[in-house]
């Protein structure tokens, strides 16, 4: 590379744009190669900078996955709020509503989904992959506090607990049924209905009333 096209390469990637510009890339190889299929120099290529340019932002490849994860818990703690729209219509449908956003996502962002999940990358790799992390879980915590709160004081399960079950149980249900990519299992139904089934019986059981 030539001095005259390094220093248009530079010029082009101020304020920010080249760490969108690997993000993005980055993005691109997870959907087509999975998490672990591509190389940090296979950032830079796709990103059309130099070997070397992506250490101006990233100290290296687990760096540069992290905050694709990071980027990925902020788009999926927004679809979770959504879905759980402050308990609106009522906590019960709500709390289902969070489970459907929750399918969504891995359906509409696999790439997210990936870097998020299955790349082998600890939520305490840096602070603000773990504050994004613990954001995105507070939604479906909060969910499950205001549904608790329509049972009996004596029979309230904890909250906590109830909220990791769900957890559990949409994310294999997405893991395995809902995928944006070609991993996904074939099923006699969708997953969002297997999902909802799975919740009523669960719900059921702790004596929430079936919806309407």
């Amino acid at each position: 590379m030539s001095w005259k096209r390094r220093d248009r390469e530079e010029r082009g990637y101020h304020h920010g744009n080249l760490r969108e510009a690997l993000i993005q890339a980055a993005r691109e190889l997870i959907k087509e190669k999975g998490p672990a299929g591509f190389t940090f120099a296979d950032a830079a290529r796709s990103a059309g900078v130099s070997a070397a340019a992506p250490y101006r932002h990233f100290r290296d490849r687990d760096a540069l996955l992290a905050d694709v994860a990071r980027e990925g818990f902020q788009r999926f703690e927004a679809m979770l709020s959504t879905g759980w729209a402050n308990g609106k219509p009522d906590p019960v449908t709500a709390f289902h509503n969070v489970g459907k956003a929750y399918l969504a996502f891995a359906a509409g962002e696999p790439a997210y989904y990936a870097a998020m999940f299955e790349s082998g990358l600890s939520p305490n790799l840096n602070p603000e992959l773990r504050a994004a992390a613990d954001r995105a879980f507070a939604v479906l915590r909060n969910a499950a506090d205001a549904l608790v709160g329509l049972l009996p004081a004596s029979k309230r399960p904890p909250a906590l607990m109830m909220s990791l079950h769900v957890w559990s149980m949409a994310h294999g249900i997405a893991s395995l049924f809902g995928r944006g990519d070609g991993g996904r299992r074939t099923l006699p139904m969708t997953a969002e209905e297997l999902l909802e089934s799975a919740m009523l019986i669960y719900l059921q059981g702790l004596g929430f009333p079936q919806k309407a």
